[in-house]
């Protein structure tokens, strides 16, 4: 029996084999690659590995301004996105769980964004949102609202980002919940109904301890991608104005092939590793804690 065992092991990794060769060769040699870069004064214009600085790279983006704004920026944009996004995904997916007709119209319409390139959303929002030809400045302008220039204030182009970026992401949140949501057995809320609890207390006792598992998944997808934001920030604002919408990932950017200083650019990023990782983390251990 134990031979058995063995070679049914050995096949199962022969069958993973190429596939974890492929994931290694995606992922674990180009973050190896770039962990050593960052330990070099490495340049597009002078492209050896010949000037190791140690720590130097790490020290000097810790004491840069810039990198401090476009960390505490990027914080403050997850935070906004993946809550506002998860609550009203939540209540939609509530909302469309008890919707019986025409159910699979309403999930057509809710895939539509999050089929869109988010290159594609970008340049429509940036046409839309023109403070002259933009077609939401004419609507409000029926309102008697002045035109506003909802790319180019400081103050107002933070939130337009994070507007344009839920309407765009927050049919994920909707999916996946309603997924969880759909899983979730008939049987204890027929018990809770009998018993005489509310749909207050079917909500508190039921749906979220059914739906924890689900909800801690989404939102470690979620608050993933939303560090990664890119596409939206260089084709609407380039960071602008000012700094007001400096994402670290579009910092990275600028670092590596504006500034050619891929040395510093790749400490940032295992800086963004890290720090991802740290987030991370403690919603692993919750989950786990959760499923036990």
């Amino acid at each position: 029996m134990n031979k058995i065992n063995y070679y049914n092991r050995r096949f199962g990794y022969l069958l993973a084999s190429p596939a974890i060769l492929i994931l290694v060769l995606i992922i674990l040699v180009p973050i190896t690659i770039s962990i050593i870069t960052s330990f070099f004064d490495y340049t597009l214009i002078d492209r050896d590995l010949d000037k190791f600085t140690g720590l130097k790279n790490y020290f000097s983006i810790i004491n840069n301004p810039k990198f401090i704004n476009s960390f505490f920026v990027t914080i403050s944009f997850v935070i906004f996105v993946v809550l506002f996004e998860f609550l009203l995904g939540f209540l939609i997916a509530i909302l469309l769980n008890k919707v019986t007709k025409f159910r699979n119209i309403y999930y057509f319409i809710l895939l539509i964004p999050l089929l869109i390139n988010p290159v594609v959303v970008g340049l429509i929002w940036r046409m839309f949102l023109h403070p002259q030809l933009g077609i939401v400045n004419y609507l409000i302008g029926f309102l008697g609202i002045s035109p506003v220039n909802w790319l180019g204030d400081p103050q107002i182009a933070f939130v337009t980002i994070i507007f344009v970026d839920i309407w765009h992401q927050v049919s994920f949140m909707i999916i996946l919940l309603l997924a969880g949501l759909a899983s979730i057995p008939e049987e204890p809320y027929e018990a809770a109904r009998i018993d005489g609890a509310n749909e207050f207390r079917q909500f508190l006792d039921i749906t979220l301890p059914y739906m924890r598992p689900v909800i801690i998944i989404t939102l470690l997808i979620r608050l993933i991608f939303a560090v990664k934001t890119y596409d939206l920030i260089y084709i609407m604002t380039k960071g602008g104005p000012g700094e007001a919408t400096d994402l670290i990932s579009y910092y990275i950017y600028r670092s590596a092939f504006i500034s050619l200083n891929l040395g510093e650019a790749a400490s940032m990023s295992v800086l963004l590793l890290i720090i991802i990782c740290v987030i991370i983390f403690p919603l692993f251990k919750y989950m786990n804690r959760a499923d036990e």
